[in-house]
C-alpha cells in the first residue's frame, strides 16, 4: 500500500493517473510532478521503490495539497459569507455562485422539485 499526502494510491494504475487521486493534482501537476523527479509516467504505482516514493514526497512538498488546499478554499468561501459579498451570499443559500441560471438546471444545489398550483385546484373543486 503506497501513501503520499495522506493518500492511499491505487497499486495498479499508472503513477501519471494515480497522483491524481491526491487532492489538488490534477494532470497537469502531475505531469510536472514526473518529470521534475524524473520517474516514468507509465510505470506502477506497485513498482515504485522507496526512493521514488521519497523523491515524489519531496516534490509534493512545495505545493498546496490535501488538508492545507480545503482549509484555505473552506477560509475563502467562510471570508466572503462574512464579508457579505454577493458571492457570499449564494454559497450560504447553496445557489450557483459563477451566474449559472437557476431557473432550470442547478437541481443538485436547489433540491428536488416542487409543483405548484396543481394541489389548489381539486381542494376547491372538492367544496364546491
Amino acid at each position: 500500500m503506497v501513501r503520499l499526502a495522506g493518500v492511499d494510491l491505487p497499486p495498479n494504475k499508472r503513477v501519471d493517473v494515480a497522483l491524481t487521486y491526491i487532492y489538488g493534482v490534477g494532470e497537469a501537476l502531475s505531469r510536472e510532478l514526473l518529470a521534475k523527479t524524473g520517474l516514468s509516467p507509465a510505470r506502477r504505482v506497485k513498482d515504485l521503490n522507496d526512493n521514488d516514493l521519497l523523491v515524489l514526497r519531496e516534490a509534493l512538498k512545495d505545493h498546496r495539497v490535501e488538508g492545507d488546499l480545503r482549509r484555505d478554499i473552506s477560509m475563502s468561501i467562510k471570508r466572503l459569507i462574512d464579508t457579505g459579498t454577493y458571492r457570499g451570499t449564494r454559497h450560504r443559500k447553496g445557489l450557483p455562485a459563477r451566474g449559472q441560471r437557476t431557473r432550470t438546471n442547478a437541481r443538485t444545489l436547489r433540491g428536488k422539485r416542487k409543483t405548484v398550483g396543481l394541489g389548489r385546484k381539486k381542494e376547491e373543486e372538492k367544496k364546491e
